[in-house]
């Protein structure tokens, strides 16, 4: 094994230093497109959640049981999904951020 000079050495730094940076970067990216990505799926849930609570006050007040039937069973099945599930395969959304040709459309 060949030994290193004090040049090799600073090029090992400054090489690793790069990497690092351009690691941080792009861990940051995919931060923000996480974040956005939350937002986006929760305020849609929210605007849902409250959509349909306020059509089961409404069934209630009319005793429609019909109604009342039908909203409990939206309710149900939209607390039963997960946004996280709509991300899908964590390996592919990985691969899709190490490529720089990724077109991200949220």
């Amino acid at each position: 094994m060949a030994a290193v000079d004090a040049a090799g050495w600073t090029r090992l730094r400054e090489m690793t230093e790069a990497y690092a940076d351009t690691e941080v970067a792009r861990i940051k990216a995919a931060e923000s497109i996480l974040k956005d990505y939350f937002e986006h799926a929760f305020a849609d849930r929210r605007a849902t959640f409250d959509g349909l609570f306020t059509r089961l006050d409404q069934a209630l007040e009319k005793e429609n049981a019909d109604a009342i039937n039908a909203v409990l069973r939206g309710i149900v099945d939209v607390a039963r999904t997960s946004p996280l599930a709509d991300l899908g395969d964590l390996s592919q959304i990985r691969a899709a951020l190490d490529d720089p040709d990724q077109v991200w459309e949220l």
